[in-house]
């Protein structure tokens, strides 16, 4: 049985957002780890990783997801796609760079202007998914056809 479009994306941004808390909290056990094993007390980007993921990964998409099922963003295909595609190809290749860079700055080696390329990319993929978000919220919130106040429901219930 397949779900109606905008159950189709709630159900993929729970999903989703279940992944980044997963990888979230890996991260952070990976952090301690692998910083405990090499005896590092400095300053690494493996610190942030996990407020990253959690913050711009698990909580910024069951923010979506509310107003997802609020607003029906979904419903504009073609830009809901580009936002999500975006915005989580540009968070796991920031994610996936930070990691690599903060376990070199661990293990003592140095990164290389590959790694600083890749982080700008994956931060522009961010940016831009950003932007196609706020473009499809607003033509959703402008559009008479979908979110309706408790108020709405409630009269709509007592007629």
């Amino acid at each position: 049985m397949s779900l109606p479009p905008g159950e189709r994306a709630m159900k993929t941004l729970v999903t989703a957002a279940h992944i980044y808390m997963i990888i979230g909290l890996i991260s952070g056990f990976y952090y301690r780890e692998i910083t405990k094993i090499h005896h590092f007390t400095g300053q690494s980007e493996l610190g942030v990783v996990h407020t990253h993921v959690l913050a711009l990964g698990m909580l910024f998409l069951l923010i979506v997801l509310a107003l997802e099922k609020l607003f029906t963003l979904s419903a504009q295909n073609r830009l809901y796609g580009w936002f999500f595609w975006l915005y989580n190809g540009g968070l796991a290749l920031t994610v996936a760079v930070m990691t690599l860079h903060g376990t070199l700055t661990v293990l003592g080696k140095d990164s290389n202007e590959a790694i600083a390329l890749v982080a700008g990319l994956g931060h522009i993929l961010l940016t831009a998914g950003l932007v196609v978000f706020f473009i499809t919220l607003g033509k959703c919130v402008g559009d008479s056809r979908t979110a309706r106040t408790a108020a709405e429901f409630a009269e709509q219930g007592a007629a």
